[in-house]
């Protein structure tokens, strides 16, 4: 993770994508549990928008943020183009995902306690 991305940022620029993650896993969640919800009769649906679920998840702990984003962007399309969704909204959802996935978590995430970089002190003999 820490060749992909060379700091977690923090502060202002932490907060905003904080809050990026935070809206776009909510609307995910949100929309995802909505059709499972009006499901049917197809298996695709529970299974595709599960999928988009699990990733949004994950996209909102910080955990595995370019694979969660890039997940639930192809997922996102998916939905909007196979499935009777609203396409701006997946579109919109999708292209959020993606710019994530591209800019990383920050440094309120899981990943940047996991894979940042560390301070290592040593004491004087």
């Amino acid at each position: 993770m820490q060749r992909l991305f060379s700091t977690f940022p923090d502060g202002w620029p932490g907060l905003g994508l904080l809050l990026m993650r935070i809206v776009a896993a909510t609307a995910v969640l949100h929309h995802g549990i909505l059709r499972i919800v009006g499901m049917h009769a197809s298996l695709e649906v529970p299974v595709v928008n599960s999928v988009a679920m699990l990733a949004a998840l994950s996209l909102l702990l910080g955990l595995w943020t370019p694979l969660a984003g890039v997940i639930v962007a192809l997922t996102e399309a998916w939905i909007g183009f196979f499935q009777t969704a609203d396409l701006w909204i997946q579109i919109l959802l999708a292209s959020l995902a993606l710019s994530l996935a591209m800019l990383g978590p920050g440094a309120w995430s899981i990943d940047s306690h996991l894979f940042g970089r560390r301070r290592l002190t040593t004491r004087d003999q």
